[in-house]
């Protein structure tokens, strides 16, 4: 169990809250980035962007064009998983975006007391990270029907039900599997 203190650090609330009152025309941007073959292993992955008014800005040191508005400030992203823990048993990509918008802004110096924030600690207390390497499990359930294995495509069937698996991954593992038995 991990030995640390949620309370000691920022909510995602806390460090928007801070960056609003720092740049009220400021904004946080986010896009998900998810794969099909994300989705097969039941995650969402979520890139934030922190972008700042800074209307005198011409070009940086390197020559950049920064045009007068808005300027990128910082990025960040982050993953989560369908079904670990309580919220991501219906929230999973929310709860990433919030992770991404909380990197992002501790990568633009509004991290708090702490880099992480309270909710990338809470992913930590409930142990979210994904097994490595993540089990492809299409490719396993195509393989195991070209080699005639109903046994192996029931295991496989099994082990993604347990691990919450997302419901169109299962259902492509049961179609190779009634392809085989002839149902």
């Amino acid at each position: 169990m991990a030995s640390f203190n949620l309370e000691d650090y920022e909510t995602v609330e806390q460090r928007i809250k801070r960056f609003y009152a720092d740049h009220p025309e400021g904004r946080i941007h986010t896009k998900n980035l998810t794969t099909a073959a994300d989705r097969s292993v039941s995650t969402w992955i979520v890139k934030a962007e922190v972008w700042i008014r800074m209307p005198d800005v011409e070009a940086d040191k390197h020559g950049w064009s920064k045009q007068p508005g808005a300027y990128l400030k910082a990025t960040g992203l982050a993953f989560e998983i369908d079904g670990t823990g309580m919220a991501n048993k219906t929230s999973a990509l929310e709860n990433a975006e919030t992770s991404a918008i909380g990197r992002a802004l501790a990568n633009a110096g509004y991290s708090g007391n702490k880099r992480a924030s309270r909710e990338e600690m809470a992913k930590v207390a409930r142990d979210t990270t994904p097994e490595a390497p993540i089990r492809a499990w299409t490719a396993e359930a195509a393989k195991l029907s070209t080699a005639g294995d109903i046994e192996g495509l029931r295991t496989l069937y099994s082990d993604a039900v347990r691990v919450k698996v997302a419901q169109p991954v299962l259902d492509g593992i049961k179609k190779y599997a009634n392809g085989l038995s002839g149902s």
